[in-house]
């Protein structure tokens, strides 16, 4: 039988997208017909010479997604001085699309996984939304970059899954006078927590509108002015109590409160850093 082979898989990021390339290759032949060896973060030249010299001693091949256009130069001269086989597979790629858009790549190794980093994020910040809204599990309020609170139709939720999408983890909590508060939202610092009040004749209109909605007919109690004035004045004593910020969301588009309540939670991490 032949001398099993070295296929190296070299970049300057981590590397996986050669690897992935490497293994499919590789899976069109024998199992043994070559070993992959994965080398990530090369930033410099002297790196490259040194896998370049072990592939040509060995009888090794390379793959490379080497960003950097100084690197992949070197990778080029030392590979030819060398006589060793080896494939580019992002150069031919970003000079096509270069070509076809007429415009030039960022050249920054990485940004697919930062990318990926983003989106996984953005995620994590809306499965937690829906598992932490509307009061119903108190134990994240902890774990929450913001939790907004509020008497009902004051927008908590839209609110969470705006700033999920942002990246934010919020939960939310209803405030209702008959319902007791959960003692983990005294137990979440006054920085993390935000209070949404709001004009009672606007509730007013957005409730009953909502009653329309839901296909009920004549009045109830949670339409009735005199107990959403009720809610309100509990709802601001509880805030209070907080030691929390107030935003009045009686006239502004979910939008405009998500900006606010983003400028306070950055503004926030500054301040307190390791302990937000």
């Amino acid at each position: 039988m032949s001398e099993t082979k070295t296929l190296y898989v070299v970049s300057d990021s981590i590397g996986e997208t050669a690897e992935k390339v490497a293994k499919a290759t590789i899976s069109q032949f024998d199992q043994d017909a070559m070993d992959i060896v994965r080398i990530p973060f090369v930033r410099h030249t002297e790196q490259i010479r040194n896998i370049i010299e072990e592939a040509a001693s060995n009888g090794g091949v390379i793959c490379h997604t080497l960003v950097s256009q100084e690197l992949r130069e070197s990778f080029e001269k030392i590979a030819k001085e060398e006589h060793v086989q080896y494939v580019d597979i992002l150069g031919p790629m970003l000079n096509m699309v270069s070509n076809v858009t007429d415009s030039r790549p960022r050249m920054k190794p990485g940004i697919i996984h930062r990318l990926d980093q983003e989106y996984f994020k953005r995620v994590a910040a809306i499965e937690f939304a829906v598992k932490y809204d509307d009061g119903k599990n108190p134990s994240g309020f902890k774990k929450a970059d913001v939790v907004l609170v509020g008497v009902s139709r004051t927008s908590k939720t839209p609110l969470s899954m705006y700033l999920a999408n942002k990246s934010y983890k919020a939960a939310n909590l209803p405030l209702v006078p008959e319902v007791p508060i959960p003692p983990e939202i005294f137990e979440v610092p006054p920085y993390k927590v935000i209070g949404l009040i709001i004009d009672p004749f606007k509730l007013n209109t957005i409730r009953t509108e909502r009653i329309k909605a839901l296909g009920f007919s004549g009045s109830a109690n949670y339409t009735d002015l005199s107990r959403i004035q009720e809610e309100l004045m509990y709802a601001k004593e509880v805030m209070r109590r907080l030691h929390c910020m107030v935003i009045d969301v009686s006239n502004k588009a979910i939008e405009e409160t998500a900006s606010r309540i983003i400028e306070i939670i950055e503004k926030n991490k500054q301040l307190y850093g390791n302990k937000y």
